[in-house]
């Protein structure tokens, strides 16, 4: 049997559609772009026509994998997502599936990527690890024995979405105070903006060509990593938001490494080394306990498409 399979990430602005190997390698790709107000029948119709641009060429392919945005049941019904609108009760495994003839996989995005990094990437070896993803919202997947965790209903790892602060920023869900309110990318781009409109951060603004409702996160972090003072003050604080809700993790569920994946990742340690020190100080019995690694994920943007591909190519051995 071919161990190639196909791994389908669904991002915000485009869907990628991979062949991967049994290593980890994708052999080929294609993208096409997503829309923000895009149907899931729009995106169920962009998936089947990327899988079958690459069957002519990747005829052994045994299966395909998808990783979605949401709450996803073990169906592959997306029952919804708070930051794709069409995913409200979008049976995305049986429309793919009456479409395509191979065997079809449907996870949460997130634990796709976890997938990912647990059999290729930064998780390799671990059999209790947390993979957090920093985006536009908070992703994660809980790995336990060495397998990623779904919970009773598929739903389990919806971490940033855990409430920290009853009376703190809107979340995307509609509820206030998640962590992904305060540790998102989209967070630290708020947390930019109001610097700026309080008259502080100038190199912030200047590399938003001057319009302070146009700073994102990566304006703060370029800034940050050009060693500009407000900027780094401002990834401080960022970085501290981030490690109230990583220290809440591991206290929980007592991970011996935590993979941290998105765009942030590339701050490097501009981000890292305030994000080590601000979970130790509040980490249970510090001084006590054995380390927990905090380490930047290995695949990068891939870790989407080879995630789903390698939860694929294991589901249907193990049918």
């Amino acid at each position: 049997m071919s161990a190639t399979t196909f791994g389908i990430d669904l991002g915000g602005t485009n869907v990628r559609c991979g062949v991967v190997d049994e290593h980890g390698t994708i052999l080929n790709e294609r993208r096409a772009p997503n829309r923000y107000d895009a149907s899931w029948q729009e995106i169920v119709d962009a998936m089947v026509s990327l899988v079958r641009a690459l069957e002519p060429e990747h005829p052994d392919a045994t299966a395909v994998g998808v990783g979605a945005a949401g709450l996803v049941t073990r169906d592959g019904h997306i029952r919804y997502a708070p930051n794709i609108p069409g995913f409200r009760d979008a049976p995305i495994h049986d429309a793919l599936a009456s479409e395509l003839d191979l065997p079809v996989f449907v996870d949460n995005d997130a634990n796709a990527a976890a997938h990912g990094e647990l059999r290729h990437g930064a998780a390799r070896g671990a059999r209790y690890a947390l993979v957090i993803t920093l985006g536009t919202g908070i992703g994660g997947g809980i790995i336990a024995r060495g397998r990623v965790i779904r919970g009773a209903h598929g739903f389990a790892a919806e971490i940033g979405h855990f409430q920290i602060d009853p009376d703190g920023p809107m979340c995307a869900c509609g509820l206030r105070g998640h962590w992904e309110a305060f540790a998102s990318g989209s967070a630290l781009g708020r947390m930019g903006r109001e610097r700026v409109e309080a008259g502080k951060a100038p190199k912030v603004l200047e590399l938003a060509g001057g319009d302070a409702s146009a700073v994102s996160g990566v304006h703060v972090g370029d800034a940050a990593q050009a060693g500009d003072a407000d900027a780094l003050e401002v990834v401080s604080e960022y970085a501290g938001y981030v490690a109230v809700g990583l220290a809440g993790l591991a206290n929980i569920l007592d991970p011996e490494r935590i993979v941290v994946s998105g765009g942030l990742v590339e701050l490097g340690d501009t981000l890292f080394d305030p994000v080590r020190a601000a979970f130790d100080r509040q980490l249970e019995g510090t001084d006590y306990r054995p380390a927990v690694d905090i380490v930047p994920a290995e695949l990068g943007q891939q870790a989407g498409v080879i995630g789903a591909a390698a939860l694929a190519r294991e589901l249907v051995a193990e049918a």
